[in-house]
């Protein structure tokens, strides 16, 4: 048995001895069925939470290697990208087509490009979330021989979307809540 099946089955464990209680003043098959259909549920919550993780770390990932077209779709078709600096409006965008011309060229700009994600809350109700994630970002590029290092603090504010059994994103404001320049050794 692989430690994946080990760690579910425990997990499982652990979450029906949880909600079978509640429902063994009823008897015990009631308990049972009651336990699984809330073990059921609840895995797919942990299912989703993890899905939605690995999709924000995936778009982070792609923009480090700057895959542009891997990039956008995790996108939905007509979804929209907001900037914020400081709280003041930036740039905003609409579809695939669009946020690829825009994150191309931005990203082309920095030879040196590293997402740092920290933690991430999400609502998940059916097929759509909402979500907030925090990440670290660290862009670096020439500028007249001089290394410039541009270290941002990121809030992202997400919508998502299950389509054909995937999660994609519907609609992100990026909050750039401060940033520093620095100079880097070469």
């Amino acid at each position: 048995m692989s430690d994946l099946g080990l760690n579910r089955r425990h997990l499982a464990g652990a979450l029906l001895a949880g909600s079978a209680g509640l429902a063994l003043a009823a008897g015990p098959a009631a308990a049972q069925k009651a336990g699984e259909g809330e073990l059921s549920s609840r895995l797919k919550l942990m299912e989703d939470r993890a899905a939605l993780k690995h999709l924000v770390d995936t778009f982070s990932n792609l923009a480090d290697v700057k895959d542009i077209d891997t990039q956008v779709k995790l996108f939905t078709e007509d979804a929209t990208v907001e900037s914020r600096t400081a709280g003041q409006p930036g740039s905003s965008f609409k579809g695939r087509e669009e946020l690829a011309a825009a994150f191309g060229g931005f990203l082309a700009q920095f030879h040196t490009v590293y997402h740092i994600n920290g933690q991430q809350t999400v609502e998940i109700d059916g097929d759509t979330a909402t979500g907030t994630a925090y990440c670290l970002v660290v862009l670096i590029r020439d500028e007249n021989g001089t290394q410039v290092q541009r270290t941002s603090g990121v809030r992202y504010d997400d919508r998502y979307v299950r389509q054909d059994g995937t999660w994609l994103i519907a609609g992100r404001t990026s909050h750039f809540e401060w940033t520093e320049i620095s100079e880097t050794p070469t």
